[in-house]
């Protein structure tokens, strides 16, 4: 499968890339992304490719610490649903049990872990993306927002003991002190923050055990809708897809954060398959937009995802039984000609 991540992970990236003279658009389409499509925070897009973006920003703009100046623009609520649990968790050792517990739930590209080992606690942070790929800023950019969401929790005056990057420093370390500390150290044996064992059992003061349970509800409902209530997922994504020329399961798997394989078996589970899916939303809409004269059938082929009007028309034919047309004209009364 490979790893995905929320829209959300890239929030504040254009403006980022425009204020250091570098051209967003044409990065983002050089690994296969669209600036559109960021708006949709909860859409999941390719892991390995939001990885190479940040990288080649920061070669772009020459700018070693390209990370990081994006961790500052993000916000803890872009982690999605499951920032509002974080938020009611009662210590510092439960919310970073929880982000890391469900942490395909906001991206799948990380695996982090608690290491308590030697005296010390660590929140340790690996990518695993399946292929070498660099990924000194999509690391630094996961570590900044470990920190974030810390000291959101214990306060601006708090300080780890150590921020380790297992690659070496980069020309100016300024904004990585500035981030960080002076803790921060570079050709280390891991890439995570190093806190005090008592951090751990510090009180969480956002937290409130009347909303805990509440919030932990509705995470757990969120969740599930990737099983259950799937089929209508996957309709909605078809439906907003087909205009774009682009609707086929490997973009709608994307989407919803699985791999096809996935999406095919809980399709099945439900008597249910893409194709029919397909079929049956395209059927839907083909009725709405041919019952109205104003459309053309070249724009309605387009809306229906088809390259040429011919495909639609022989598609219409298979299922409606007749052409368009004759399906329009019978529609509004008139006679339809008779096929010689």
């Amino acid at each position: 499968m490979k790893p995905v991540v929320r829209n959300a992970t890239l929030n504040g990236y254009v403006q980022l890339a425009e204020s250091l003279g570098i051209d967003a658009r044409a990065l983002l389409r050089s690994v296969g992304l669209a600036s559109a499509e960021l708006a949709l925070q909860d859409r999941w897009i390719s892991g390995i490719a939001v990885v190479r973006l940040l990288d080649l920003s920061a070669a772009a703009a020459r700018r070693d610490d390209f990370g990081l100046l994006l961790a500052r623009r993000r916000r803890f609520s872009q982690l999605g649903p499951i920032s509002l649990v974080a938020r009611e968790e009662p210590t510092v050792r439960s919310v970073i049990d929880l982000l890391i517990r469900h942490e395909d739930a906001y991206n799948g590209l990380l695996h982090g872990y608690l290491d308590e080992s030697e005296g010390r606690a660590a929140v340790k942070v690996e990518l695993e993306l399946g292929k070498p790929v660099p990924t000194r800023q999509a690391t630094e950019l996961a570590v900044a927002v470990f920190h974030h969401v810390l000291r959101e929790i214990l306060g601006d005056r708090w300080q780890p003991v150590a921020v380790f990057f297992t690659h070496g420093a980069p020309a100016d370390p300024a904004t990585h002190r500035r981030v960080f500390g002076p803790v921060v150290g570079f050709d280390r044996e891991f890439n995570g923050i190093v806190l005090r064992p008592t951090d751990l059992d510090a009180p969480n003061p956002q937290s409130d055990p009347l909303l805990h349970a509440y919030a932990r509800q509705y995470f757990d409902s969120v969740t599930e809708t990737r099983g259950a209530a799937l089929p209508d997922r996957v309709r909605e994504l078809i439906e907003a897809l087909l205009p774009t020329g682009r609707c086929s399961i490997e973009e709608v798997a994307r989407s919803l954060g699985m791999d096809r394989r996935t999406v095919h078996r809980h399709l099945a589970s439900a008597g249910e398959t893409f194709s029919s899916l397909l079929d049956a939303t395209r059927a839907r809409l083909a009725e709405q937009f041919v019952a109205h004269p104003q459309r053309s059938f070249t724009e309605i082929s387009l809306l229906l995802g088809f390259s040429a009007p011919s495909g639609f028309s022989r598609w219409f034919r298979k299922q409606f039984g007749c052409s368009p047309r004759t399906w329009r004209m019978r529609r509004s009364g008139e006679s339809a000609p008779v096929p010689k």
